[in-house]
C-alpha cells in the first residue's frame, strides 16, 4: 500500500494548489479524482469564458497566459494540464474514493477504478477538495429522469429546430438559452423568481432581457415546473397550469457539495442548517475531525457563490502551514 503524507481528494484548481504548496513544504502529495483532471472545468459550456482574468486563476505562481481579456475554458484545461506537468504532480485519474478509514497520522482511503478495481492508500493528513458541480439539485417533479432532461449544458448544435425549456435564470441558464436560441433552437424559460436573476454576468443579462422582451425567448416567472412527459412540460404559472410542447430540457438549477461524503468521515455542519457549512477551523482549515481538512468551495457548504477560484486557490498555503507544524511533530 502506497503511503503518503498528504492525500487530496479532487484535483480540481483548488486541489492542486494544496498539493503544491504540500510539495513546496517538503511533503509527499497525492491527488484522488473521480473524473479527469478539473473535472468540473471540463464539463462547463464548450464555448464558456471566465468573468475573471487569468492572473486571477493562476496557482503555483505559474502565468496564466490568455489572448483574451477574460479566458476561456480550453485555455484554463491547457493551463492547469502545463502545471500539473510542471510540479509533476502526482494525480490518480478516474478513481473513486469508496471509503475513508483510520484517523489522523494513519488514514486509509479506499477507492475504486473505472474497471472496478480496488485502490488502497495510506496518508497522515487528508484535503477535502471535492467541489460541487458534480450533484446537481434536483427538482423532484415527475419525468425528471427522462433521457430529455440535462442538468448540464455544453453545446447548442444538437438542439437546433427543437422545443426547448431552460429552468433557471442565473449565468448558466441565460448563456444557455442565448446559445441555443441563436442556432436554432425555440427557447423556452421558466423561473420561480420574478426575473433575470440580478448576478447574471453584465453583458449577458441585457442580451437575455432584450431577447426575451422582444419575444424571441419565452419566459415565465414567478412559476415552476410540475411534469416532464415524453413531447410536453406542464408548467404552473401565475396563471394557472400550462402545458408546452417539448423536446429537450435543460434543468440549470445549481448545485451542492456532497454532503454525505463529508458526514461519512465525520465531518460536522454549523448549527445553521439552512447554510450547510461544514465546521471548520478559520486559519487553518482543518475540520472538526483532526488531520482532515477542507478546501474550495466546500468550506462555505450550500453558499457555493463565496469562494470560486480566485479565493479557493489561497487554501493550499493555509493548510500547508499547519502542516509544517503538525507533521513535524509527528
Amino acid at each position: 500500500m502506497e503511503t503518503f503524507d498528504l492525500c487530496v481528494i479532487g484535483a480540481g484548481p483548488t486541489g492542486m494548489a494544496c498539493a503544491i504548496e504540500a510539495q513546496r513544504a517538503g511533503f509527499r502529495a497525492v491527488l484522488i479524482e473521480k473524473g479527469c483532471l478539473v473535472n468540473s472545468i471540463f464539463h462547463y459550456p464548450a464555448n464558456m469564458v471566465f468573468f475573471t482574468t487569468p492572473e486571477l486563476l493562476e496557482i503555483g505562481d505559474i502565468p496564466f497566459p490568455s489572448a483574451h481579456q477574460k479566458p476561456n475554458r480550453q485555455e484554463a484545461l491547457e493551463y492547469y494540464r502545463n502545471v500539473a506537468q510542471h510540479f509533476k504532480l502526482d494525480v490518480r485519474q478516474y478513481q473513486r474514493v469508496m471509503k475513508v478509514s483510520g484517523s489522523d497520522g494513519a488514514f486509509v482511503i479506499g477507492t475504486e477504478d473505472a474497471h472496478k478495481r480496488a485502490h488502497d492508500y495510506r496518508a497522515r493528513k487528508i484535503v477535502l477538495a471535492t467541489g460541487y458541480y458534480d450533484l446537481p439539485n434536483i427538482m423532484n417533479v415527475p419525468g425528471e429522469d427522462l433521457p430529455k432532461v440535462f442538468h448540464y449544458y455544453q453545446e447548442p448544435h444538437p438542439f437546433f429546430d427543437s422545443d426547448v425549456l431552460i429552468v433557471g435564470a442565473k449565468n448558466s441558464a441565460a448563456i444557455a438559452a442565448l446559445e441555443l436560441w441563436r442556432r436554432g433552437a425555440r427557447v423556452t424559460m421558466v423561473h420561480r423568481g420574478p426575473s433575470i436573476h440580478d448576478n447574471v454576468k453584465y453583458w449577458i443579462k441585457p442580451d437575455i432581457e432584450n431577447r426575451i422582451k422582444a419575444g424571441e425567448v419565452k419566459a415565465y416567472f414567478n412559476s415552476t415546473v410540475k411534469e416532464i412527459a415524453e413531447d410536453y412540460v406542464l408548467l404552473q404559472t401565475p396563471s394557472g397550469e400550462l402545458r408546452l410542447e417539448n423536446d429537450f430540457v435543460f434543468a440549470l438549477t445549481g448545485y451542492h457539495p456532497d454532503f454525505d461524503f463529508l458526514r461519512a468521515i465525520g465531518v460536522e455542519f454549523s448549527k445553521n442548517g439552512a447554510e450547510m457549512r461544514p465546521v471548520s477551523d478559520a486559519e487553518t482549515l482543518e475540520s472538526n475531525v483532526p488531520g482532515v481538512y477542507l478546501a474550495g468551495v466546500i468550506v462555505a457548504g450550500s453558499k457555493t457563490s463565496e469562494i470560486f477560484i480566485e479565493n479557493g486557490r489561497f487554501h493550499g498555503q493555509q493548510i500547508a502551514a499547519d502542516l509544517k507544524c503538525k507533521l513535524k511533530k509527528a
